[in-house]
Protein backbone atom coordinates (compact mmCIF):
# COMPACT_ATOMS: atom_id res chain seq x y z
CA UNK A 1 0.00 0.00 0.00
CA UNK A 2 3.28 2.60 0.53
CA UNK A 3 2.95 2.53 -3.60
CA UNK A 4 -0.07 4.38 -3.36
CA UNK A 5 0.95 7.29 -1.18
CA UNK A 6 2.22 8.48 -4.70
CA UNK A 7 -1.26 9.48 -4.98
CA UNK A 8 -1.56 11.41 -2.17
CA UNK A 9 -2.56 15.28 -2.39
CA UNK A 10 -1.90 17.68 0.68
CA UNK A 11 -4.65 19.97 1.13
CA UNK A 12 -3.91 21.90 4.16
CA UNK A 13 -1.39 23.67 2.55
CA UNK A 14 -3.48 24.72 -0.32
CA UNK A 15 -4.71 28.02 -0.67
CA UNK A 16 -8.18 28.93 -1.18
CA UNK A 17 -9.86 29.53 -5.54
CA UNK A 18 -6.12 29.54 -6.50
CA UNK A 19 -6.20 26.63 -9.11
CA UNK A 20 -3.89 23.79 -8.65
CA UNK A 21 -2.29 20.95 -11.00
CA UNK A 22 -1.08 18.09 -10.33
CA UNK A 23 -0.11 15.12 -12.58
CA UNK A 24 0.49 11.48 -12.22
CA UNK A 25 1.98 8.75 -14.63
CA UNK A 26 0.32 5.01 -14.96
CA UNK A 27 3.34 3.07 -15.99
CA UNK A 28 3.24 -0.63 -17.47
CA UNK A 29 2.09 -2.84 -14.45
CA UNK A 30 2.62 -1.20 -11.03
CA UNK A 31 -0.43 0.77 -10.50
CA UNK A 32 -3.23 -2.33 -11.55
CA UNK A 33 -1.58 -4.69 -9.49
CA UNK A 34 -2.02 -2.67 -5.89
CA UNK A 35 -5.70 -3.36 -6.72
CA UNK A 36 -7.27 -6.88 -6.27
CA UNK A 37 -9.21 -8.70 -9.36
CA UNK A 38 -8.14 -5.92 -11.59
CA UNK A 39 -9.33 -6.39 -15.32
CA UNK A 40 -6.64 -4.35 -16.72
CA UNK A 41 -3.20 -5.92 -15.96
CA UNK A 42 -1.19 -3.20 -17.55
CA UNK A 43 -1.49 0.20 -19.19
CA UNK A 44 0.46 3.47 -19.71
CA UNK A 45 -2.14 6.74 -18.62
CA UNK A 46 -1.19 10.30 -17.76
CA UNK A 47 -3.86 11.56 -15.12
CA UNK A 48 -4.10 15.53 -14.61
CA UNK A 49 -5.78 16.53 -11.67
CA UNK A 50 -6.99 20.05 -11.59
CA UNK A 51 -8.02 21.61 -8.18
CA UNK A 52 -9.75 24.45 -6.38
CA UNK A 53 -9.98 24.77 -2.77
CA UNK A 54 -13.08 26.82 -1.46
CA UNK A 55 -13.91 27.15 2.24
CA UNK A 56 -16.87 24.68 1.75
CA UNK A 57 -14.83 22.16 -0.45
CA UNK A 58 -12.11 20.63 -3.15
CA UNK A 59 -13.25 20.51 -6.66
CA UNK A 60 -11.38 18.75 -8.58
CA UNK A 61 -11.48 17.93 -12.08
CA UNK A 62 -9.49 14.17 -12.99
CA UNK A 63 -8.44 14.06 -16.69
CA UNK A 64 -7.51 10.42 -17.51
CA UNK A 65 -5.54 9.69 -20.87
CA UNK A 66 -3.80 7.03 -22.80
CA UNK A 67 -4.11 3.41 -23.38
CA UNK A 68 -4.45 0.18 -21.53
CA UNK A 69 -4.28 -3.41 -22.18
CA UNK A 70 -7.31 -5.42 -22.30
CA UNK A 71 -7.63 -9.15 -23.14
CA UNK A 72 -10.51 -10.15 -25.96
CA UNK A 73 -13.88 -11.65 -24.70
CA UNK A 74 -13.27 -13.54 -27.99
CA UNK A 75 -9.87 -14.32 -28.79
CA UNK A 76 -8.24 -14.40 -25.64
CA UNK A 77 -5.90 -12.11 -27.60
CA UNK A 78 -4.63 -9.16 -25.37
CA UNK A 79 -5.07 -5.43 -27.03
CA UNK A 80 -4.67 -1.86 -26.61
CA UNK A 81 -7.59 0.23 -25.61
CA UNK A 82 -7.77 3.80 -25.73
CA UNK A 83 -9.03 6.00 -22.78
CA UNK A 84 -9.41 9.95 -22.85
CA UNK A 85 -12.25 10.98 -20.39
CA UNK A 86 -12.75 13.40 -17.51
CA UNK A 87 -14.66 12.99 -14.29
CA UNK A 88 -15.36 15.72 -11.24
CA UNK A 89 -15.13 14.47 -8.00
CA UNK A 90 -15.94 17.19 -4.83
CA UNK A 91 -14.62 16.77 -1.40
CA UNK A 92 -17.26 18.67 1.04
CA UNK A 93 -15.95 19.95 3.80
CA UNK A 94 -18.06 18.70 7.35
CA UNK A 95 -17.96 17.91 10.90
CA UNK A 96 -17.84 14.29 10.48
CA UNK A 97 -16.17 12.07 7.28
CA UNK A 98 -19.65 11.02 5.86
CA UNK A 99 -18.24 9.55 3.35
CA UNK A 100 -19.74 9.16 -0.57
CA UNK A 101 -22.70 11.11 -0.12
CA UNK A 102 -23.38 11.19 -4.15
CA UNK A 103 -21.47 9.78 -6.76
CA UNK A 104 -19.52 12.62 -7.43
CA UNK A 105 -19.59 14.08 -3.91
CA UNK A 106 -17.36 12.71 -0.78
CA UNK A 107 -17.70 14.19 3.11
CA UNK A 108 -14.29 14.96 4.77
CA UNK A 109 -13.46 16.35 7.85
CA UNK A 110 -12.02 19.53 7.81
CA UNK A 111 -9.01 18.62 9.24
CA UNK A 112 -7.92 16.27 6.86
CA UNK A 113 -4.17 16.81 5.62
CA UNK A 114 -4.30 15.02 2.58
CA UNK A 115 -6.56 12.97 0.49
CA UNK A 116 -5.81 9.78 -1.53
CA UNK A 117 -7.18 9.69 -5.02
CA UNK A 118 -5.51 6.36 -6.30
CA UNK A 119 -8.89 4.39 -5.75
CA UNK A 120 -10.73 7.18 -7.90
CA UNK A 121 -8.43 7.32 -10.59
CA UNK A 122 -8.61 3.32 -10.68
CA UNK A 123 -12.31 3.33 -10.41
CA UNK A 124 -12.64 5.99 -13.20
CA UNK A 125 -10.37 3.91 -15.98
CA UNK A 126 -12.68 0.91 -14.72
CA UNK A 127 -15.63 3.01 -15.66
CA UNK A 128 -14.23 3.43 -19.58
CA UNK A 129 -13.41 -0.55 -20.20
CA UNK A 130 -16.26 -1.50 -22.41
CA UNK A 131 -18.19 -4.53 -20.87
CA UNK A 132 -17.28 -6.32 -24.37
CA UNK A 133 -13.91 -5.95 -24.84
CA UNK A 134 -13.23 -6.97 -28.59
CA UNK A 135 -9.98 -7.52 -30.74
CA UNK A 136 -10.15 -4.60 -32.63
CA UNK A 137 -10.45 -6.99 -35.68
CA UNK A 138 -13.06 -8.10 -34.51
CA UNK A 139 -15.14 -4.79 -34.29
CA UNK A 140 -16.51 -4.17 -37.79
CA UNK A 141 -17.28 -7.69 -37.46
CA UNK A 142 -19.71 -7.05 -34.11
CA UNK A 143 -21.15 -3.64 -35.95
CA UNK A 144 -22.81 -6.03 -38.96
CA UNK A 145 -23.86 -8.34 -36.87
CA UNK A 146 -26.02 -5.96 -35.25
CA UNK A 147 -27.36 -4.21 -38.38
CA UNK A 148 -28.74 -7.73 -39.59
CA UNK A 149 -29.68 -9.05 -36.35
CA UNK A 150 -33.40 -8.11 -36.45
CA UNK A 151 -36.00 -10.67 -34.28
CA UNK A 152 -39.39 -10.94 -34.76
CA UNK A 153 -41.42 -12.62 -32.63
CA UNK A 154 -44.72 -14.47 -34.41
CA UNK A 155 -47.30 -16.69 -32.86
CA UNK A 156 -48.55 -17.63 -36.96
CA UNK A 157 -46.48 -19.67 -38.85
CA UNK A 158 -44.80 -19.06 -41.79
CA UNK A 159 -46.63 -19.34 -44.96
CA UNK A 160 -50.30 -20.27 -42.84
CA UNK A 161 -53.19 -18.25 -43.80
CA UNK A 162 -55.50 -16.52 -41.04
CA UNK A 163 -58.59 -18.62 -41.19
CA UNK A 164 -61.62 -16.62 -39.09
CA UNK A 165 -64.07 -19.93 -39.25
CA UNK A 166 -65.58 -21.08 -35.91
CA UNK A 167 -64.48 -24.49 -36.43
CA UNK A 168 -60.99 -23.56 -36.23
CA UNK A 169 -61.36 -22.09 -32.87
CA UNK A 170 -61.99 -25.04 -31.09
CA UNK A 171 -62.75 -24.43 -27.10
CA UNK A 172 -61.83 -27.00 -24.41
CA UNK A 173 -64.86 -28.62 -22.94
CA UNK A 174 -63.45 -27.82 -19.66
CA UNK A 175 -63.66 -23.93 -20.34
CA UNK A 176 -67.23 -24.57 -22.02
CA UNK A 177 -67.64 -26.16 -18.29
CA UNK A 178 -66.71 -23.52 -16.47
CA UNK A 179 -68.03 -20.70 -18.47
CA UNK A 180 -71.54 -21.68 -18.16
CA UNK A 181 -70.94 -22.08 -14.14
CA UNK A 182 -70.03 -18.37 -14.71
CA UNK A 183 -72.87 -17.67 -16.20
CA UNK A 184 -75.38 -19.20 -14.10
CA UNK A 185 -73.58 -17.42 -11.21
CA UNK A 186 -73.97 -14.18 -12.57
CA UNK A 187 -78.47 -15.00 -13.36
CA UNK A 188 -78.58 -15.73 -9.01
Amino acid sequence: MNKLRAFDIEIVHIKEHVPHTYNFKLDESSFFTLFEDSIIQKGLLDVIVDLEKTPLHIKMNISIKGNVELICDRSLDPFEYSIDSAYPLIFQFSEEEEGEITDEIIGIKRETIKINIAQYVYEFINLEVPIKKLHPRFQEEEVDNDEETLLIYSTDTEGEEKNDSPTEDLIDPRWLALKSLKDKSKLN
